[in-house]
């Protein structure tokens, strides 16, 4: 295997040594060694994006095949909880989290998200296996295939956490950030590649017109039949091969100097510090990271409350800022603006999206993590602002557009990357496991309560036919960037250039 001579074994003592010099070892470590860990970590990150997306494309097909069911109504209750079912998922898999990154390592842990994508992947394309009719839907297929979905949801939630922290742990502090910002690249990356898949799976074939429920499905011409019976399965079974693939591949990466340090496995740290950094700069890192774990484990509040307070909120904030519901909802609201090819228009901001994440991984080691934050919620707060003042009107139709674009794009920049950065590295060793876990429940939660009450929000009306909800939805967006602002300048730390262990002082110097 291409990557067999660049890591460590799973188990046991025994180590594959890499084919580079002593001389080069001494000096600087191997960067295609460090890097190589890295591109794996960040497929957990891939799969992030891949798995929350893939319902975009499978949902029309899904609706129609349960709205067959003899037993029971689907309706759009129903449809909505399948839809968001992998959230609930994602809450559980980031507080489960922080006890397995501790218990069993950040590596055994993303190997367990890695089989649960896989099997989540097979079993959302085939619920029936073993136990039910082919092509026969019922409720209790129904809730099968949501526990199937919920399973994947518990993988991203492990993935989302501990992908971010195990590059964290592993990388030098110099380029900590820009490495760490990759996972944030990987996640819209996922996201776009998903897109592509659904669309080359949906191929010649048309989604579905479904009815309001009472009425039925409408009318479905055979091409249409193929999405209702087979695409929904391939979109979910195609995640199968990029989550057999990371589940295979993190088996080869080895455990985190951090983590090896807190389990007693000094000789084991020191050997992936030294293939990482060089020798001589491993026999300086490995001491330091021994003194800042003097204790396993610390009370999850022995830094202050004020650390897990900056930790969640800077979680909370990445999500009130409303993004979520922006890429979410983004086909419906370019079409109620006006916009001819609401789709076109999407796939034109994941560009984008893309383009802006780049900016952050080259510039966040440069101009730092707060500098970035800031800027970028000023940014997203002209863009919202921009939104709200001139949805509705006509002939505004493009500013409105750009405006939102503008939001998106200072979002990718910022707190996109950003905040994945900062949650990996600003918690201290010995309780960053569940510092992290407390924090990255902390999202979820809020990206359920944002995403949930964006479509309320968007179509309140104060009278008939007016545009309250537009402007309304996206003036609080605007208003919560400008407090994201002011929370970040007047208490988020900077910790461009400082290594893992200068937490334990930083925090302890603000209490």
């Amino acid at each position: 295997m291409f990557f067999s001579h660049l890591f460590v074994p799973l188990y046991g003592n025994s180590y594959i040594i890499p084919k580079i010099s002593m001389n080069q070892t001494e000096q600087s470590g191997s960067k295609a060694y460090l890097f190589s860990i890295v591109l794996v970590a960040v497929l957990g990150g891939l799969l992030f994006g891949y798995d929350t997306a893939v319902i975009s494309g499978a949902e029309k097909g899904l609706q129609a095949f349960f709205m067959e069911a003899k037993d029971f109504q689907y309706s759009n209750i129903w449809h909505g909880f399948t839809s968001a079912s992998a959230l609930i998922g994602c809450i559980m898999g980031s507080f489960l989290s922080g006890y397995l990154a501790l218990n069993l390592g950040r590596k055994r842990s993303l190997i367990i998200a890695g089989l649960l994508f896989f099997i989540s992947a097979l079993g959302s394309m085939d619920p029936e296996f073993l136990f039910f009719k082919q092509g026969d839907p019922s409720f209790s297929l129904l809730m099968v295939f949501n526990v199937y979905r919920i399973i994947g949801g518990i993988g991203v939630g492990l993935a989302s956490a501990i992908c971010p922290m195990y590059i964290g742990e592993v990388a030098p502090y110099k380029i900590r950030g820009m490495l760490v910002s990759w996972n944030q690249f990987a996640i819209i990356f996922g996201q776009l590649v998903v897109y592509f898949v659904n669309f080359f799976i949906l191929g010649d074939h048309i989604q579905p017109l479904v009815e309001e429920m009472g009425k039925g499905i409408a009318a479905i011409n055979p091409a249409a039949q193929w999405t209702v019976t087979s695409g929904w399965r391939y979109m979910f079974g195609s995640e199968a091969v990029p989550a057999g693939l990371f589940a295979l591949l993190i088996c080869f990466v080895p455990e985190t100097p951090r983590y090896l340090v807190s389990v007693g496995k000094d000789n084991e740290a020191m050997h992936v510090l030294s293939k990482i950094n060089g020798s001589s700069k491993a026999a300086i890192i490995l001491p330091e990271i021994k003194e800042s774990m003097v204790v396993k484990t610390e009370k999850l509040m022995t830094y202050g409350a004020m650390c897990i307070f900056v930790g969640i909120m800077l979680s909370v904030f990445q999500q009130a800022v409303g993004i979520n519901a922006v890429l979410y909802y983004a086909p419906r609201t370019f079409g109620d603006m006006g916009m001819q090819d609401p789709m076109m228009i999407t796939v034109l901001m994941g560009f984008i999206n893309i383009m802006f994440t780049l900016v952050a991984i080259f510039t966040v080691e440069k101009l730092g993590r707060k500098p970035l934050l800031i800027s970028g919620s000023i940014g997203m707060a002209i863009g919202a602002l921009g939104v709200a003042a001139t949805f509705g009107h006509e002939g505004l139709e493009v500013i409105t557009c750009v405006s939102l674009l503008i939001y998106a794009a200072c979002f990718m920049f910022s707190w996109g990357p950003i905040c994945w950065v900062l949650i990996a590295e600003i918690f201290p060793n010995t309780i960053r496991s569940s510092a992290v876990a407390f924090a990255v429940a902390a999202q979820w939660i809020s990206n359920f309560i944002v995403s949930s009450s964006f479509v309320p929000m968007f179509n309140m009306h104060l009278t008939e036919g007016d545009d309250f909800g537009h402007w309304f939805t996206y003036g609080l967006y605007g208003i919560l960037c400008l407090l994201a602002a002011l929370f970040v300048w007047k208490l988020v730390p900077e910790t461009k250039g400082k290594t893992l262990e200068e937490m334990s002082a930083l925090w302890k110097s603000r209490k």
